[in-house]
């Protein structure tokens, strides 16, 4: 069984009976989705790309004639469960966010908030450049999950970031993709009992 497979078991086993029933309504991106997301992130790892092709978002996502919002992934926040974002919404995502960058947003700041920006992160690259695949239950507002590509010295290229807001914050909480879901895992679907 493979690491996606294995999430989404403990995931579907550990939600409420109701977001279990909205979750069952979800069907996985197709080839041609896929390729898109890939097209536009040629390093999205190969996990991401699994667990899409099983559900393709629960973030506020029309199947049929129904629009599914299920918070089906974690952070280190344990207070804030997170909607898997679909290979549509992370694409438009990207494309929101080519202009800005960590160092644009925060300009002076960045040097006098020691809690503000892992070193592992560059604050140059283009928030677009990272995949932004998950958004937390307030619909982002008060934290957002990317894949960072083109970390800084001491970083991992596809490490995982977590913005967090109020105070803001970004920082790295995974090496990968697959450590991030086996974090969730070892954490027993914890994030699954506080929505």
């Amino acid at each position: 069984m493979s690491i996606v497979e294995t999430y989404l078991a403990g995931v579907r086993n550990a939600l409420p009976p109701d977001e279990l029933k909205d979750l069952s309504l979800a069907t996985g991106a197709t080839a041609r989705q896929l390729h898109a997301l890939r097209s536009a992130y040629p390093q999205c790892p190969d996990a991401l790309l699994e667990l899409l092709a099983q559900v393709n978002g629960t973030w506020w996502q029309v199947y049929g004639d129904s629009k599914i919002a299920v918070l089906i992934l974690g952070s280190d926040v344990f207070e804030y469960p997170y909607y898997l974002m679909s290979v549509e919404q992370t694409i438009e995502g990207g494309r929101t966010g080519e202009s800005l960058s960590i160092a644009k947003v925060y300009g002076d700041l960045l040097g006098k908030l020691d809690d503000l920006l892992d070193p592992r992160i560059d604050p140059l690259v283009p928030m677009g450049r990272r995949l932004c695949f998950s958004k937390c239950m307030n619909n982002g507002g008060t934290s957002v999950l990317y894949i960072d590509f083109t970390p800084a010295p001491g970083g991992a290229v596809a490490q995982i970031v977590r913005f967090l807001h109020d105070p803001d914050s970004f920082a790295v909480i995974a090496d990968s993709f697959e450590a991030y879901l086996q974090g969730l895992i070892d954490g027993g679907f914890a994030f699954c009992r506080v929505a």
